[in-house]
């Protein structure tokens, strides 16, 4: 007698399920023996392999680390000028107010109990106080009270305050400050037996284990777990950016807070967020300890930072620049500009050089450039390797100190005395010489219109640049740049570069010859 369709079904399921319940089974034996290895014979016992030995004896949790570190972390109160612009909402931002980046990367040292909203910032209620409480995180580097925390935390502070793990309160004073890297030293007087940690080392690897800890929302001293997603990241904040980053919750209130390793070493300071809501979305980034130590070293012992300089504008090589210049990567910084009597002018840098390599060191790219420059102090005698005009050399020249402020150019339109204007349709251009147009200066060809859909606009450029140089040409008029492109396309070139000044500075841009 044949099965009813009814038990067929039992059957089919009961099959299914066996079949995933084994598949389970495997699975789970797969997990728990990865990286053992099998005898052919099906009875045969598992071997657990050295690796996996080792490993089976870490600890499932992080309990034995976290009760290590965590007294070392502490709270961080700063008492503010309520009509200082630091504290708003979201903390200060390293992008314009508005602009698209600064409404996605926010700082998250955040105010208490004040009572502005929105993102313009309107009262939502009455302000019964001329001063803004501020909260942040830190961590003690010493036993004497020495403690690192975020600069856009306790910037212009009337007071700080710091709270233990314990929970006892302690007034500190701010020994030194570093804005373009967002690092803070403070100090707590009173005591020689305060908990403190180390900064690591090493550099994390990417995947490694991370434990962030800090003060999020007040809550007092929480940690969340995660790992290292990427290193180098620039962001945008500074022209030092290097940062880790982590996928580890990190949320308002941890700005300052230290990063562990799996050994309890300080790998960064946590001090910015990807977040289009303004709470954790998993994405956060840590000054690296490397970084840490050179600033902390530094105002620890004078107060503040100072660093190298060889006064030159420089930019990243792409692979359109490398190709316009011969090289054979597209690596190394680009100087776009030789500060005037700068020490690599008086070296005898020149724009259009690249330079490669930083005492043998080789140079990545132009943020790479900064980092290693910007890492010695003023006076250093160094070498650069550099390719001037298609050939390697090396310059020795000594280091000045990077201006405190640079002054940044202003951007003016420039007004046109209807003289000697000529179209290059296939750029989507019209230029004139310099001198012949109000406020262009007298040197190079001034943009006095850019097609909108056309290929100089896809390229950045815009009304009142003014190019100087048309592969490695000096220009003077729009026929002397309409010939300097026609020499490039007969010689072979797939992109000619131009070097071009606008108000944010000079810069080298390639365009490909094949758009016009």
């Amino acid at each position: 007698m044949s099965d009813s369709p009814t038990k067929k079904v039992r059957s089919v399921f009961s099959a299914r399920r066996l079949a995933l319940l084994a598949t389970v089974a495997v699975l789970g034996t797969g997990v728990l023996f990865s990286g053992a290895k099998f005898a052919p014979q099906s009875n045969a016992p598992f071997l657990m392999s050295p690796a996996y030995a080792e490993t089976a004896q870490r600890p499932v949790g992080f309990a034995d680390i976290v009760e290590k570190v965590k007294p070392s972390v502490i709270s961080v109160r700063v008492k503010v000028d309520g009509g200082t612009r630091m504290m708003n909402f979201e903390g200060d931002s390293p992008f314009p107010p508005g602009s698209p980046m600064e409404r996605f990367f926010r700082r998250f040292g955040t105010p208490d109990g004040d009572q502005r909203g929105d993102r313009d910032n309107t009262p939502r209620g009455p302000r019964e106080h001329n001063y803004t409480m501020g909260q942040g995180s830190g961590f003690f580097i010493s036993a004497d009270g020495y403690a690192v925390t975020n600069n856009h935390v306790v910037e212009k502070a009337e007071s700080v305050e710091v709270t233990t793990d314990d929970g006892k309160t302690y007034t500190a004073k701010v020994i030194g400050t570093d804005p373009k890297t967002d690092i803070a030293l403070i100090k707590v007087d009173g005591r020689t037996d305060f908990p403190f940690v180390t900064l690591a080392d090493k550099q994390p690897r990417v995947g490694d284990w991370v434990l962030a800890v800090g003060n999020p929302f007040g809550l007092g001293g929480t940690v969340t777990a995660g790992i290292v997603s990427a290193r180098g990241r620039d962001i945008g904040a500074g022209p030092y950016d290097d940062f880790i980053q982590i996928d580890a919750p990190v949320n308002k209130g941890n700005s300052g807070g230290p990063t562990f390793d799996v050994d309890g070493n300080v790998i960064g300071v946590n001090t910015a967020i990807y977040s289009p809501s303004g709470g954790s979305v998993g994405i956060a980034f840590a000054i690296p300890a490397d970084t840490v130590r050179n600033v902390v070293m530094q105002l620890r012992e004078k107060g503040s930072v100072t660093r190298g300089w060889i006064g030159v504008q420089i930019q990243p090589v792409s692979a359109d620049i490398a190709d316009s210049l011969g090289l054979k990567k597209a690596e190394g910084a680009l100087v776009a500009e030789p500060q005037t009597d700068g020490p690599a002018a008086k070296a005898g840098i020149q724009s259009g050089d690249v330079i490669i390599s930083v005492n043998d060191q080789p140079v990545k790219d132009a943020r790479d450039l900064a980092k290693k420059i910007g890492a010695l102090p003023p006076n250093t005698t160094v070498r650069l390797g550099i390719i001037s005009k298609g050939a390697e050399k090396t310059v020795t020249l000594t280091l000045g100190e990077l201006p405190r402020e640079q002054r940044q150019a202003n951007r003016t339109e420039p007004k046109e005395e209807g003289t000697g204007t000529t179209q290059l349709p296939r750029l989507g251009l019209s230029l004139a010489p310099a001198n012949k147009v109000d406020g262009a200066g007298s040197e190079g060809v001034v943009i006095t219109q850019v097609d909108p859909d056309g290929p100089a606009a896809a390229q950045g450029f815009r009304t009142g640049d003014v190019i100087l140089d048309v592969g490695g040409k000096r220009v003077g008029s729009p026929d002397e740049v309409r010939k300097a492109i026609a020499d490039a396309r007969t010689g072979g070139k797939r992109t000619v570069l131009l070097r071009v000044k606008s108000g944010e500075g000079t810069r080298f841009v390639a365009v490909p010859l094949g758009r016009g």
